[in-house]
């Protein structure tokens, strides 16, 4: 089959046509930004990337299937010229994987606010830790396992991140719905995505629905401390396991320890000795998510839930992580520079508070761009002010695409510099990212006697600045 993705250099959509290809189609796609990593990784497949969205074009390639990516909108000239034509099929992406990759596979489906892409690299890597071939998709860019997909044998399970967003401009429900879990797990559940969510009850009706399709020999792998997720009430259809630190968990975290040489921890499996793990994550956050991947992985090996054993925790020592997740980009004697995929307060404050423990007697300097749908907006304002505070000082990044939100609901950078500093916080906040940058070169003198750590909190690029900082640091 010839199948034409629209926006391929997404990493989902990426992802899913280098699946397809290894499945045997003929792939081929456009997108309107090309660039590496993943224009290099498609074109090493063989997978033909064209510029720019063209309908006479798509026309005349004339593929027997065309997978929209939830970045399409109407408008777009294909999308206007597949619509007005009715000659070739089309799908969502979630569609197509539910077809195309998911059918008759043991999927291992991971929701979730916060830690979907680090819980499904670590289910993915225990799998082949245990001797499986298992097939993946992840929604990032993991160090383990090396790639972001692979297909897998056919036998063995597939691991697949399962996002609440929605599908397509066709199709509101959200992607995790077409992905029919064996093992759904439930990492958290906050309110997020503001523009396509009413409130925290519209985020769990979602979920309700989720939870629904996971069949009566499957299992919910649910975080059993959250009470957002408790409130989604009985699942008495399926099978429950809960993970936790909480007494009542079937699965627990105990005796968690974070101090500047790692993390250690011990699982008990319904009160039994699991097994102990030491590795270099930070955070109780990571903890349970190696936790949560950790009995997903035991209970499709073994239905019956019955005790996994240490062996299926071994390989956590040597987990490295996934790019942008607290990730280390420099480390010198007194500085520290982290780059984290953080756009939600619960996820900023949770890495702080870890760092406070990971890096005793530093100064932590929080760097935060406003970016995504919701971060934009002054939904979570004041949460996040309470998760900027556990800083040292903070800098705030321009507001990205302010001028397509109303100034009364566009997140507001000086009221939350005023709270603050009203909390004896030092603060600071520019006109662009770029004057950011300037900010931020001119008040980080590298002091080994005032060791600093200094963390950049964006789901984007921030204009560069990332990458300009570190290397202006290396000189």
């Amino acid at each position: 089959m010839r199948i034409y993705f629209m926006g391929i250099c997404g990493t989902a959509m990426g992802n899913a046509a280098l699946l397809a290809r290894a499945a045997g189609h003929e792939v081929l796609g456009a997108d309107q930004g090309i660039y590496p990593p993943m224009s290099d990784v498609l074109a090493g497949a063989g997978i033909t990337v064209h510029a720019g969205y063209d309908a006479g074009r798509l026309e005349k390639l004339g593929p027997d299937l065309v997978v929209i990516g939830n970045a399409m909108s109407r408008g777009n000239p294909e999308v206007e010229w597949l619509l007005d034509a009715g000659t070739l099929a089309f799908t969502s992406l979630p569609a197509f994987l539910h077809d195309h990759v998911l059918q008759g596979r043991r999927n291992l489906v991971v929701a979730g606010t916060h830690g979907k892409t680090t819980t499904t690299s670590l289910a993915a890597f225990l799998l082949r830790g245990a001797g499986l071939d298992p097939g993946y998709l992840i929604g990032g860019v993991p160090l383990d396992p090396p790639t972001g997909h692979h297909l897998g044998a056919a036998a063995d399970p597939f691991v697949i991140e399962g996002d609440e967003y929605d599908s397509a401009f066709f199709d509101k429900r959200s992607k995790f719905i077409h992905y029919a879990p064996r093992v759904a797990v439930l990492n958290n559940l906050e309110f997020d995505h503001a523009d396509i969510f009413r409130d925290l009850a519209d985020v769990q009706r979602t979920f309700r629905h989720f939870v629904r399709i996971v069949p009566r020999g499957g299992w919910v792998v649910l975080n059993g401390d959250d009470e957002n997720l408790r409130a989604l009430g009985s699942m008495a259809w399926t099978q429950v396991w809960k993970v936790g630190t909480g007494e009542d968990n079937d699965a627990r975290i105990v005796d968690f320890r974070e101090d500047a040489t790692g993390v250690n921890f011990r699982l008990l499996w319904r009160g039994q000795p699991w097994g102990a793990v030491t590795w270099k994550l930070p955070g109780l956050y990571n903890a349970r998510n190696a936790a949560m991947a950790a009995a997903a992985v035991a209970l499709i090996l073994r239905p019956d839930a019955s005790p996994p054993g240490a062996a299926l925790l071994a390989p956590l020592v040597g987990f490295r992580g996934v790019k942008r997740r607290q990730e280390t980009l420099l480390a010198l004697p007194g500085l520290t520079v982290v780059e984290d995929f953080g756009h939600h307060p619960t996820a900023l404050a949770e890495t702080l508070r870890s760092f406070r423990s990971r890096f005793p007697g530093s100064r932590l300097t929080a760097v935060f761009e406003p970016r995504s749908n919701t971060a934009r907006t002054r939904v979570l304002q004041p949460a996040f002010i309470e998760a900027l505070a556990l800083a040292d000082e903070i800098y705030l990044g321009a507001v990205n695409r302010a001028e397509k939100l109303a100034e009364s609901e566009r997140f507001d950078p000086d009221a939350v510099l005023a709270a603050l500093a009203a909390r004896g916080r030092r603060a600071y906040t520019a006109p662009t990212n770029a004057h950011l940058l300037q900010e931020l070169r001119g008040n980080s003198v590298t002091d080994p006697k005032d060791p600093r750590v200094v963390v950049f909190f964006t789901n984007g690029s921030f204009d560069g600045i990332i990458a300009e900082f570190v290397a202006a640091r290396r000189l």
